[in-house]
């Protein structure tokens, strides 16, 4: 059966194409009675199974996950914190920065004073 394609004769090529063209007719009349969708070719090219992009398994990522739960509760107690989600401590309000008036009247002097420059200049 070690028969290549280019030793057969022309007669034995058109028999061979011959044979495809029947099983192509067979195989549809098959499909028409099992209602399933034709099969086009004998030598049909499957196509590649997707390639798994990698991807970890549940077991290395529960690994990995514990790790850095532990890791992060070791940090915490280094720097005295209990790691207590429940126990959560609301931080203070940040100190709003409070300007005087005369420091408001100052800074609006100037910048008049300054647009009063510029508009001067473009006459």
């Amino acid at each position: 059966m070690g028969m290549s394609i280019l030793n057969l004769t022309p007669s034995q090529l058109r028999q061979a194409a011959q044979l495809k063209e029947q099983i192509t007719k067979l195989q549809g009349e098959l499909s028409k009675l099992a209602g399933t969708p034709a099969v086009k070719s004998v030598v049909a090219k499957t196509s590649p199974a997707p390639k798994k992009k990698g991807g970890m398994s549940a077991a290395g990522l529960a690994r990995i996950v514990a790790f850095q739960k532990a890791r992060w509760a070791k940090i915490k107690a280094a720097k005295g914190k209990v790691a207590a989600p429940a126990a959560k401590v609301a931080k203070p309000a940040k100190k709003k920065f409070v300007m005087s008036a005369a420091a408001k009247a100052k800074i609006s002097a100037a910048a008049k004073a300054r647009w009063a420059k510029i508009k001067a200049a473009k006459k």
